[in-house]
């Protein structure tokens, strides 16, 4: 009696690990939701910049060879990603706008410009995706590549600093764009269900800026060019 019992739980372990070898982690038709953080590390090379208006001959010397920088920012990052296919998916992501702190270097001057300028920026994006390997493999790397619509919200320049508030206290704007999306990274399966994903991306764009001041309007362009790293935790539908 007792190795009919013994039997009957071996085949029970034998068929429970068939079945955790056997679950798919990523197959076609599942939907995986995750949240999880982010860090936006843009790349800035500003233009030249050229002034018009009452102060133009003053401005123009003074912003000649204008170089921008500006360090990284942290948000909330959120994402949809549905599989097409056992390989293809296509992912929606968005995160809450971190705000970018743009220093300026004025080179005429040897003046730099601390915190110069501020804006929140916003990339959602769509990235269509081809995870390799199967979907019973608990480790899988991807590439993808996309679309984004990168906006500027809340764009404001320093006006405590005098130089800042001439060029810019009436209004800043930066201009918005289409702008691809370039994307590696991994899924990792801890169970069936749950899985983090952590990924790279790099997003090439520039914008046009706008600065008025005090009876001068100050434009030019520049490129943001981020690189955006993501780690998220996922639970599959």
């Amino acid at each position: 009696m007792r190795s009919i019992q013994l039997s009957h739980m071996s085949v029970a372990a034998l068929l429970a690990m068939a079945s955790v070898t056997s679950a798919h982690a990523q197959q076609a038709g599942d939907t995986i939701v995750a949240i999880g953080a982010a860090r936006v590390s843009p790349d800035l090379s500003l233009g030249a910049l050229t002034s018009v208006g009452p102060f133009a001959s003053a401005f123009n010397p003074v912003t000649a060879g204008a170089k921008a920088s500006a360090g990284y920012a942290e948000t909330l990052s959120f994402s949809v990603l549905r599989m097409f296919t056992n390989n293809v998916a296509v992912e929606i992501s968005l995160g809450v706008p971190p705000t970018i702190n743009v220093d300026v270097y004025l080179p005429s001057s040897s003046l730099s410009l601390s915190r110069a300028a501020k804006a929140d920026v916003l990339t959602p994006a769509a990235v269509a995706k081809y995870l390799f390997l199967n979907p019973t493999d608990n480790f899988r790397p991807y590439a993808g590549l996309g679309l984004t619509y990168a906006s500027f919200r809340n764009v404001r320049a320093d006006t405590s600093n005098a130089t800042l508030n001439l060029l810019a206290g009436t209004s800043s704007a930066l201009s918005s764009s289409w702008a691809p999306v370039y994307n590696l990274g991994f899924i990792y399966n801890f169970t069936d269900r749950l899985s983090v994903n952590a990924s790279v991306s790099y997003i090439p764009f520039k914008t046009d800026i706008t600065f008025v001041g005090s009876g001068t309007t100050t434009t030019g362009s520049m490129d943001v060019n981020p690189t955006d790293y993501v780690v998220r935790i996922g639970y599959k539908f």
